[in-house]
């Protein structure tokens, strides 16, 4: 009869798990406790190795299996003292501890337990036993206001297995007391949680190959017992499985299920078989984790069948919250407001483009059209949902969910503007409850814009309402987000402590993240310079998917495409490749008002004549080329640092050499088809490497060249360049 037993544990700030130097333990000598002990020991803890030495079966009975223990202990340093009690009398073991030590500090109790053949042994030591170790130090850990209780049940206790009924029941017995030690004692700061290892042992050395053996090893455990050992661990109620260095967390999983009766008539076997399939049918399964939320399931049958035959579930809290209004909120801004956004969104004076978002003093200075979320989002911000009766959200776990952007009129760059807010629908995910917010944002009486923002709520949901509504509206460039960019983005007013506090994003079981609106900002204004030249008239909608977050530091990349006014896009971590917006989509207006082409303002570029007689020559003898050549060409052409003629297409350029279809042409403006290969070069760059002057290699390293595409292909230009441009 042996079992490892109690765990007196100080409390040891910031130091490594379980470092203590006045740490008690109660061990098992042999197999998983003795791991625990040396582990335990090696970290500065005084070690009490329990052992009463009997075998296998729970017979014979030495001293010799704890006493080596200590030896090793003692050996390199510890402290350690054998007892030899049977975990039957919990309290000699804890006065094992008293005595040897002179106090226990901070309780943690740790249960091992062992395998015997008799039933009434088995639930004796595995069951019984663990209870009274614990009782015995429960009374000191309530003192102190603090313990650790790590019980250890087994495979075969949660799964079942053959031949092992009466080792099954005391082992999920085990979990059960588990379950409830950790709710009576988490107001004492008493935490209990359970694992189920799996390593190499006396016994599993004779169900399993011996190399498997070999490689279970009890080392492979311990740091897990460590951890949940630690003050800093918060985790409490927990089951996990744990071997071969991998850890694994296990929860409770329920069906929605199906109401066999209706008011007024019994229920029936045949009801039941009828609706097996929906019985079983886990689609949309709850996660219950206490024993009111599995009540709850009950208790809302009830109430439904005595309404009178009908099933329908009757209206939440939150159902009851559709429709109300938030109080409406006044924004005052200036120039500041919008350049503060355009920097924390990432634009920079490096760009000369986006001088016009960055200097109030710019001729075309304008505001970037995604700022419309900032007065609107001023009415979530200011407390508005929490005033909302029924929705009784805690702020630690709102996630940003989705967001859609319309706008009616261009925003000014100063004024008042008034936002008017309505919860639009409450829906039921489940794992939490997503809530749709209409706001729309006035200018003196004029509909600016209109927002949508699909908010999150973790474990808010279950409350019986719909997945769906339809309120809901429908919904490659790279870019670096700086370290300091949630804590530039958030002067725009969004003052959540997530982004920017580790206390508090901790809360929620993440390090701060960047604003889901501050990537919203980046994707749109990448869309803005590549379809729209940076004209922010020309932005009507967008709707975004915020999939993942982002952390300051990473890189985001843009990938965009257009299916007539509506330009797709897909928002990427360079880093993890995890999509990060998604379902996403901006509107344009149709283009209106004088072009933004260098062009259209004058100034004939030189390389119209070079691709003029590139054309003429394809007419020619296209065939060759298309031949000898086989790609297609893409030319953006910039003079004075604009590109002489904006894209309308992604990977839709100025100018288009096919040298891959058909007789091959020439083609100005968007080209339909995919182009392999993409330069964007200067105009007067663009004639020194046509006559000579400029090599075309040591144009594309001096950055006078860019390539984007299959850059191979750029080996076949200087010879197109050279034979069929002569002029």
């Amino acid at each position: 009869m042996w079992s490892s037993g109690a765990i007196a544990l100080e409390k040891v700030g910031h130091r490594a798990p379980a470092e203590s130097s006045n740490l008690t333990v109660v061990f098992v000598s042999t197999g998983l406790g003795r791991e625990y002990a040396l582990a335990f020991a090696e970290r500065g803890a005084s070690v009490v190795v329990n052992d009463l030495g009997g075998n296998a079966k729970g017979g014979g009975k030495s001293s010799a299996a704890a006493d080596k223990v200590v030896e090793e202990i003692r050996a390199k340093g510890g402290k350690a003292v054998a007892n030899y009690d049977s975990v039957e009398d919990g309290e000699k073991l804890i006065q094992s501890a008293l005595k040897e030590f002179g106090r226990i500090g901070e309780c943690c109790v740790i249960y091992n337990g062992f395998l015997f053949v008799f039933q009434d042994l088995i639930h004796r030591i595995h069951l019984r036993g663990s209870f009274l170790v614990t009782r015995a130090a429960w009374d000191h850990m309530k003192k102190q206001k603090f313990g650790r209780i790590i019980m250890t049940t087994s495979a075969a206790g949660i799964y079942g297995n053959f031949g092992q009924s009466n080792y099954s029941a005391a082992k999920l017995g085990l979990l059960g007391l588990a379950n409830t030690l950790a709710i009576e004692g988490s107001k004492h700061n008493i935490y209990c949680n359970t694992i189920a290892p799996v390593a190499g042992s006396r016994l599993t050395e004779t169900v399993m190959p011996p190399d498997l053996v070999a490689s279970l090893k009890p080392e492979y455990v311990a740091p897990l017992v460590l951890w949940l050992c630690h003050e800093q661990c918060q985790e409490n109620g927990g089951l996990f499985e744990v071997g071969a260095g991998w850890v694994g967390k296990l929860r409770w999983e329920r069906s929605q299920g199906q109401i066999m009766r209706q008011k007024s008539r019994p229920m029936t076997p045949e009801a039941v078989r009828d609706q097996w399939d929906k019985i079983c049918d886990f689609t949309d399964a709850t996660k219950p984790t206490t024993i009111q939320e599995s009540l709850q399931a009950s208790v809302s049958v009830l109430s439904r069948v005595d309404a009178g035959g009908q099933v329908e579930a009757p209206p939440s809290a939150a159902a009851l919250a559709v429709g109300q209004k938030l109080p409406v909120s006044t924004f005052n801004f200036n120039h500041t407001q919008c350049i503060l956004y355009a920097l924390g969104v990432g634009m920079s004076t490096k760009d000369p483009d986006h001088l016009r978002f960055l200097y109030e003093g710019h001729p075309d200075f304008s505001c970037l059209p995604t700022f419309g979320v900032i007065p609107s989002q001023a009415a979530m911000m200011d407390g508005g949902l929490a005033s909302i009766p029924g929705l009784n959200i805690d702020f630690t776990q709102v996630l940003h969910g989705e967001q859609y952007l319309e706008f009616y009129r261009p925003l000014p760059t100063s004024g008042t503007l008034t936002s008017e807010a309505t919860i639009a629908d409450v829906l039921d995910k489940g794992s939490g409850a997503v809530i749709l917010l209409d706001v729309n944002t006035y200018s003196g009486g004029e509909l600016i814009c209109y927002n949508q923002f699909s908010v999150f709520v973790v474990g808010a949901g279950r409350f019986g309402g719909t997945r769906t509504s339809a309120k809901a509206k429908v919904r490659r460039q790279r870019h670096v987000v700086l370290w300091f960019q949630a804590a530039l983005y958030r002067l725009s007013g969004d003052w959540n402590p997530l982004h920017i506090d580790p206390g508090f994003a901790a809360m929620g079981g993440e390090a701060p993240i960047l604003h889901g609106l501050c990537s919203f900002g980046f994707a749109a204004r990448h869309v803005l310079k590549q379809f729209a030249n940076n004209d922010p008239s020309r932005f009507k909608a967008i709707k975004v998917r915020f999939a993942k977050p982002v952390m300051p530091g990473q890189s985001l990349q843009t990938a965009m495409w257009k299916e007539g006014s509506r330009i797709h896009i897909e928002c990427k971590v360079k880093e993890t490749s995890d999509v990060v917006l998604s379902g996403a989509y901006v509107d344009l207006h149709q283009t209106r008002g004088k072009s933004a082409s260098v062009s259209a303002q004058g100034g004939r570029l030189q390389s119209d004549l070079v691709f003029t007689e590139i054309g003429r020559r394809i007419s020619e003898v296209g065939p060759e080329l298309v031949k000898k050549v086989n790609a297609v060409f893409g030319w953006e052409i910039t003079k004075e640092g604009k590109t002489a003629a904006q894209p309308h297409e992604l990977f839709c350029p100025h100018t288009a050499i096919d040298l891959k279809n058909g007789a091959g042409s020439l083609q100005k403006g968007p080209y339909g088809g995919k182009v392999d290969v993409t330069f964007t070069v200067a105009d007067e760059d663009f004639m020194e490497v046509v006559q000579g002057k400029l090599n075309p290699q040591k144009a594309f390293f001096s950055g006078k060249l860019k390539v984007r595409g299959n850059i191979m292909l750029s080996q076949k230009l200087e010879v197109i360049l050279k034979d069929y441009a002569k002029l």
